[in-house]
């Protein structure tokens, strides 16, 4: 596994296979597909440059000069071909003094992932939005005073660290919309919209008197400053921190729940999809183009105007996955079409739609998904404004130093590869930009026909899978042909970064290919487990999200029995003579996690829950998304450091702790023993100092991930035999039940469950392998 985290140290990228398939058949007898899981802004190692020119591009396919070119030192005027299209190209004057013993930094073997910088001319007005980013606060005022008032102290105690010349703007709504207006420091004051209707960008520039000093343009689309509008005007409602700082912090500090009564038999009229909308249609006028992120702080379901969940009478439950099953949800159709048509909106603008949904109820995204994902939008779901995991995970989105999230805006995602593969598409936050070329294969899944997407949004975590198919065929001389079994792939990401420059990164890379005999083994000796999980998971999630009456355990099972007859040792109908190289062992226990995960295990989740999972399993990289299929656990023990624990029911034990990290959930569990001893309070006595590091170790530990993570986890402390202790038991594997023979150890315990465990999970897979 350790040469496949260098890789990815280098180059950002993780791959199930790392010896390709070299033709269609082979590929379609792997069963994962060739796919590629690549985190575009991960920190790159200290030694890469940022080169601070243009990059030398291929006339025929517009590739990125790369270590894998070939450079001709012999001609005149000094020649490199290009390894995707072998076109012959000339290098610019700039690169004359270039030599064997004199290489620019972009052809050095070990600078295959490097970066460029082009120099952007800084506005010359702070609050000229040119390459400042914008943060639009949309605020649901229909909350109860307590959840309000949390709310509250969260966002004033984070306006002191957005930066001093992003622009800040805000838009309040109930029943109505209200945006307010940060420029007219003198009184409050506020545009109203009714929130039943959705109001155009023409009528929102009309009605908040954009106009009323300046002629209206009579032709071309009315965008910014360049496009039609005054300084002035923006500077109405979008400005920087440093100037609206007071301004804003009265509103909100002044800031009231929703006036208007709520009958005892009926929810709060909220209009969500209006106020959204209306937020992009402020954006779009005032800042198109820029790093513009709307932050929606939402405390319950929409159910007024456009975009409405549920009805506003009590009687009409909220939408569960039965209800999505069985086509019964009233509203879920039209309210997806509503925000699919606001995604393309915010993708045209290139802005950010980020959600922080904050009820005990589901307030909708289920809905929202589609607009988040593809603007490539943060989502932090948590029961309330005041919890821990609202609060830091608002903190982490403005805080600068070695924890920040390295947020980037304006990207543009594009791939160049051997034209033996095609391009399926994307599984991830980002959205076609309808590029179609001879890259583009016939099967599309996720975000495909296309070889170019929009990143709206990204950071240093966003990971995309990119799925690839193999177009070359089965031919006589394909063995042969060994002089050239090198595939290239190519992945070119634009982005504004957060200082405000334009840069490109590529990163370029080389697979072996191999066909005929022999080849078994050659594919096994490049497969990576973990990387192999994930690109399952995403698949799987994707599959359930858009195919009607998938079975999503079948399909998993029958890709894991597929894999084992292909690659397994054994003799035909002898499940015991069963084995799997150790490059595979681990794969079943990933796909058994897998299985009873709360991607594929939708009961006791609500649409909201499983949609917000999903959402961060599609942005996460390998090694996130691997702790969330397969949690760890570690133990904690008297007699020994703490060390990595089986993630089964075998592992409680009354004089243990264990710390499980199931990403989303952080539990640390006591033990019966130790429960007892902390409620007697012998880690606050002197001669029991043991006991109470024993206590700390654990806290430490889990402080560190949470410094890392976002969303911040929600961390639950517990007991054996505690009610709590479910969310411990509920991850681990139940080789001991109530009905089992298996019997729990002195101090262990048992799981109430029906499920099976993954020994017999084993034999029933060893027993259909050999068939």
């Amino acid at each position: 596994m350790t040469e496949f985290l260098d890789l990815e140290i280098q180059d950002s990228v993780r791959m199930p296979w790392n010896v390709l398939p070299g033709t269609k058949a082979h590929a379609a007898n792997c069963a994962i597909p060739i796919a590629a899981i690549y985190t575009p802004l991960k920190t790159l190692p200290e030694a890469t440059p940022l080169l601070p020119y243009s990059p030398l591009r291929c006339r025929g396919c517009r590739s990125v000069i790369n270590p894998f070119s070939i450079v001709d030192f012999s001609s005149v005027n000094k020649i490199w071909i290009c390894s995707f299209c072998l076109q012959r190209n000339h290098f610019p004057p700039l690169y004359q003094s270039i030599s064997e013993q004199n290489f620019p930094a972009e052809l050095f073997p070990q600078y295959t992932t490097i970066e460029y910088e082009t120099p952007a001319p800084q506005p010359q007005d702070k609050a000229q939005p040119g390459s400042t980013n914008v943060f639009l606060f949309v605020v649901d005022t229909c909350v109860i005073e307590e959840e309000l008032s949390f709310l509250k102290s969260a966002m004033l105690q984070v306006l002191g660290m957005v930066p001093e010349n992003c622009l800040i703007g805000l838009i309040t709504f109930g029943t109505y919309v209200h945006v307010h207006e940060l420029g007219f420091g003198l009184i409050p004051k506020i545009h109203v919209f009714k929130g039943t209707k959705e109001v155009t960008k023409d009528q929102l520039l009309d009605q908040m008197g954009f106009f009323t000093k300046r002629p209206r343009p009579t032709t071309g689309v009315i965008a910014g400053v360049r496009d039609g509008l005054s300084q002035e005007s923006v500077g109405r409602f979008l400005l920087p921190a440093s100037d609206c700082e007071f301004v804003l912090n009265s509103i909100l500090e002044e800031l009231q729940k929703d006036p208007w009564p709520v009958p005892s038999d009926q929810r709060a009229a909220r209009c969500t999809g209006a106020a959204l909308s209306l937020a992009a249609h402020l954006l779009g006028a005032c800042v198109p183009g820029s790093g513009a992120r709307i932050m929606a702080f939402l405390g319950g379901p929409s159910t007024e105007g456009p975009g409405t969940i549920v009805s506003k009478s009590l009687s009409e439950p909220i939408r569960s996955h039965k209800d999505l099953d069985k086509d019964s949800a009233p509203h879920y159709h039209k309210a997806v079409k509503f925000y699919e048509a606001l995604s393309k909106q915010l993708v045209h603008q290139g802005h950010v739609l980020d959600v922080f949904a904050c009820a005990l109820d589901q307030v909708g995204v289920a809905e929202l998904k589609v607009a988040v994902e593809k603007t490539g939008g943060l989502v932090v779901l948590a029961e309330s404004f005041g919890h821990s995991v609202f609060k830091d995970s608002l903190r982490c989105i403005f805080q600068a130093g070695d924890h920040d999230l390295g947020l980037a805006s304006n990207g543009i995602f594009e791939i160049n590869c051997s034209k033996d593969i095609k391009v399926q598409g994307i599984i991830g936050p980002c959205a076609s930009l309808d590029k179609k070329g001879p890259l583009c294969s016939e099967t599309v899944i996720g975000q495909g026909n296309t070889t170019a997407w929009k990143l709206c949004g990204l950071d240093k975590n966003t990971s995309l899978c990119i799925v690839f198919d193999v177009a070359k065929k089965e031919s006589p001389d394909i063995v042969s042909q060994s002089a050239n079994n090198q595939f290239y792939f190519q992945f070119l990401t634009y982005y504004q970064h957060s200082n405000g420059q334009m840069r490109l990164r590529a990163t370029t890379l080389s697979r072996r290919w191999v066909a005929g005999p022999g080849i078994k083994d050659e594919l096994i000796s490049g497969f990576d487990q973990e990387a192999a999980a994930v690109v399952m998971a995403r698949q799987v999630s994707f599959k359930m999200e858009t195919e009607a009456e998938f079975d999503p355990i079948r399909w998993l099972d029958k890709s894991l029995i597929h894999i084992c007859t292909q690659f397994g040792e054994y003799q035909k109908d002898n499940p015991s003579s069963f084995g799997l190289s150790p490059r595979l062992s681990i794969f079943p226990q990933f796909m058994f996690h897998l299985r009873r995960s709360q991607f594929v295990q939708v009961f006791n989740n609500s649409p909201d829950e499983t949609a917000y999972f999903r959402m961060i399993l599609n942005r996460e990289n390998v090694s996130n998304s691997v702790v969330m299929i397969q949690p760890s656990l570690i133990s904690y023990a008297f007699n020994s450091g703490p060390e990595a624990a089986l993630l089964d029911v075998v592992s409680i034990a009354a004089d243990k702790i264990l710390l499980l990290d199931s990403y989303f959930t952080i539990v640390v569990f006591h033990g019966a023993s130790i429960a007892q001893w902390r409620k007697a309070g012998y880690h606050e006595l002197p001669e029991h100092q043991a006991f109470a590091q024993l206590l700390q170790a654990p806290r430490s530990d889990t402080d560190a991930i949470i410094r890392e993570r976002f969303p911040v986890p929600r961390l639950v402390i517990c007991d054996q035999h505690g009610s709590q202790a479910r969310f411990l038991l509920v991850k681990l594997n139940p080789s001991a039940t109530y009905n089992s023979d298996t019997q729990a150890a002195p101090g262990g315990d048992i799981i109430f469950t029906d499920d099976v465990s993954f020994e017999v999970f084993s034999d029933h897979l060893q027993r259909l392998a050999v068939q």
